[in-house]
């Protein structure tokens, strides 16, 4: 039904997944987020639309160059907050399955901080819900970035 690898790689990541249910995957992990697992988590017959958001550590900010991020989680929160945003999208549009993943720890520029990977039966659908899912975490999940700048400084980040 699925390309070999998009199944070989959702069945590796099951292997280390945090809260799943049959539509839905949370995940906050300190390991590198895959963006095929998620891909291949969403995948669906019905689905006629995909998107994957993946954000990045940049590297520069208002504060000047950034060499690395540092995120830490209230984890015993961080996953049930994940599920609320999860099924709020489930709700609000006709979506076939959705995973939400956050990584902690230290990151260096380049590297996957969060995904948000949703399908569903049209593209509009799965664009907005993609859009609403990472805003509602920014906002709303407790998860708080260290920005490591090049002088060798490093200060809290506040905010979406």
């Amino acid at each position: 039904m699925y390309p070999t690898a998009l199944r070989a790689s959702y069945l590796e990541a099951v292997s280390r997944i945090g809260e799943m249910k049959d539509d839905l995957l949370v995940r906050v992990a300190d390991s590198p987020l895959e963006p095929m697992a998620a891909l291949a988590f969403v995948a669906h017959p019905g689905a006629g639309g995909t998107v994957l958001f993946a954000g990045t550590v940049r590297d520069h900010s208002a504060a000047g160059q950034v060499s690395a991020l540092d995120y830490e989680a209230w984890e015993e929160q961080v996953e049930g907050r994940l599920l609320a945003i999860g099924e709020e999208m489930m709700a609000r549009w006709p979506l076939c399955k959705v995973a939400l993943l956050h990584r902690t720890g230290h990151l260096e520029v380049g590297e996957i901080s969060v995904l948000v990977c949703c399908s569903a039966p049209h593209r509009s659908e799965a664009f907005e819900a993609a859009r609403q899912g990472i805003e509602r975490i920014k906002e709303s999940v407790p998860i708080w970035k260290k920005e490591r700048l090049a002088t060798g400084e490093a200060q809290w980040v506040m905010g979406p």
